[in-house]
């Protein structure tokens, strides 16, 4: 890993096309025995976070078609940051 307060590499970021690719991405991350650091629903995509082996942070991310993003009354796009529903992710394979 590197130092505290070093610069470098933040986060990588795999997108899936289908929902259903990102529960597959899942199961097989459960199956390598690797641990989430979080898992994350904003509205406008849902994320799975984990660390590769050398620490740097890994996104698995689907986007929401944009006729499903959620928006406020004034039709201003409004993400939000809310648990992940796992079991309902693992359903859509």
């Amino acid at each position: 890993p590197p130092p505290d307060g070093s610069t470098g590499l933040y986060h990588v970021a795999i997108r899936y096309q289908l929902r259903a690719d990102l529960a597959d991405a899942l199961r097989r991350v459960y199956r390598a025995g690797i641990q989430l650091d979080g898992a994350a629903d904003h509205g406008v995509s849902e994320a799975l976070y984990l660390r590769d082996p050398d620490q740097n942070g890994v996104e698995l991310c689907w986007d929401r078609p944009e006729n499903e993003w959620p928006r406020n009354v004034d039709r201003k796009l409004v993400m939000v940051t809310e648990p992940l529903d796992i079991v309902n992710l693992l359903r859509s394979v």
